[in-house]
């Protein structure tokens, strides 16, 4: 006959191994629960601390930019005491168990932390919390160190750390899974929030990008780096029978640029009505735009053309120069110029030009010819205009210039916004 201890002995593993299941599924089904990183979290060191009568649990996440560890959640009786570890506790790597553990990689158990000289005691002395033991154990995921999961003050002891490390292999990868969710609803939240943007920054610049007005052609071209960008342009017609083309660059890219150029955009589109001096323009712009935030300025060049006789006049801010194409080929304007608008007070000069049937003039912001090959080369400004020449009586040259762009920085990102305003005297 078996004994009755010979049969506990045969019972006792395979009761631990039920337990040790039972435990896994009840934590594999909270991990199934949610992809809320928080409420994963809080559900699964709820459930570690129940499961071994522990009077208080936390999680540490690794931040990768600090290199340091910081409280996410903090389990234990005050909610106050939780709020102030998350708010004023950070631990550097190798600094107390927490650090020990994240540094080398390994669950630890210490069964009194008050002979242990890793333990950090500025905790307990912040908080009034007594940590007696712990068990501490790290979070790997795919892309390497999550954080440190700890366990204070257990009062079952008859745990298997097999167990405990399978556990927190399990909580990791959920951990993992729920951040990669959380990056992509917030990869999707920012694509929408650009898409919007880009759909509110077109609705500034002309619905349509051909104008005509008499003799007068007008075409731009405009393709932000991003999906929205600081590049501007406007057609208007400020007195009778002139025509006003308005190009712009603002200082830097993306939402930031884009918001104050559609500002720009429409303190131009006030400012320009009833007034037949560009130079009184760009002044006028120019104070409304000295309040700009800091860092922020625009470059631009504003022209009224007569479309009687093609007579011009011109201001610049900095901006890069015109380009002339007539019968005698084509030529870089060199013009009187002030500096960008929004950085100092000044006057802005005027400089005369007379537009013929069959000139083209072409304004472009500094994207056109910065762009970049593979090896990180600008085709520079000289490139741009040989390219020109060699093409300067094709009908749609704007566009050929930014295929001419296209090919040469083929398989790069492209380094800034680009816009080609053209002007034809039909």
């Amino acid at each position: 006959m078996v004994k009755k201890s010979e049969n506990k002995e045969y019972i006792r593993p395979l009761e631990r191994k039920v337990e040790a299941l039972r435990i896994l599924t009840e934590v594999s089904s909270i991990i199934s629960s949610t992809l809320d990183i928080r409420e994963l979290m809080s559900l699964v060191m709820e459930k570690a601390k129940e499961i071994l009568s522990a009077d208080a649990c936390s999680i540490l996440i690794y931040n990768k930019k600090t290199n340091k560890l910081e409280f996410e959640v903090a389990i234990c009786g005050e909610e106050s005491t939780s709020e102030m570890l998350k708010e004023k506790i950070t631990l550097d790597m190798g600094q107390g168990i927490a650090g020990w553990v994240a540094q080398n990689q390994q669950i630890l158990v210490i069964k009194d932390v008050k002979k242990d000289k890793r333990f950090f005691h500025d905790v307990d002395k912040m908080t009034g919390f007594e940590t007696k033991s712990l068990i501490a154990a790290p979070l790997i995921g795919r892309r390497g160190l999550i954080g440190v999961a700890e366990i204070i003050n257990p009062q079952k002891e008859d745990y298997d750390l097999e167990i405990l490390s399978i556990l927190t292999k399990h909580f990791a990868t959920a951990i993992e899974n729920a951040i990669y969710h959380s990056e992509s609803l917030e990869r999707e939240r920012i694509k929408q929030e650009l898409e919007i943007a880009a759909t509110l920054q077109k609705s500034f610049l002309p619905e349509n990008p051909i104008f005509e007005k008499g003799k007068i052609k007008v075409f731009a071209i405009n393709i932000p780096a991003r999906h929205v960008g600081g590049d501007l342009y406007d057609f208007v017609e400020p007195v009778r029978g002139k025509v006003g083309v308005f190009i712009g660059d603002v200082s830097g890219k993306g939402v930031s640029a884009a918001l104050y150029m559609a500002k720009i955009i429409s303190d131009f589109r006030y400012i320009a009505r009833g007034i037949n001096s560009p130079s009184e323009v760009m002044g006028k712009l120019n104070k409304v735009l000295s309040g700009a935030p800091r860092g922020m300025f625009l470059t631009a060049i504003y022209l009224i053309i007569d479309v009687g006789n093609g007579e011009s006049v011109i201001s610049v801010a900095g901006h890069p120069p015109c380009i002339l194409i007539n019968k005698d080929g084509i030529k870089v304007l060199e013009m009187q110029t002030g500096p960008p608008l929004g950085i100092i007070e000044t006057d802005f000069k005027e400089n005369k030009i007379s537009l013929r049937s069959g000139d083209r003039l072409i304004m472009l912001t500094d994207g056109v010819f910065e762009a970049k090959n593979i090896s990180g080369e600008r085709i520079g400004f000289n490139a741009i205009l040989e390219f020109i020449g060699e093409n300067q009586n094709i009908e749609n040259l704007s566009e050929k210039i930014i295929g001419h762009i296209n090919e040469y920085s083929k398989n790069t990102e492209m380094a800034d916004d680009i816009t080609i305003v053209e002007i034809k005297i039909r």
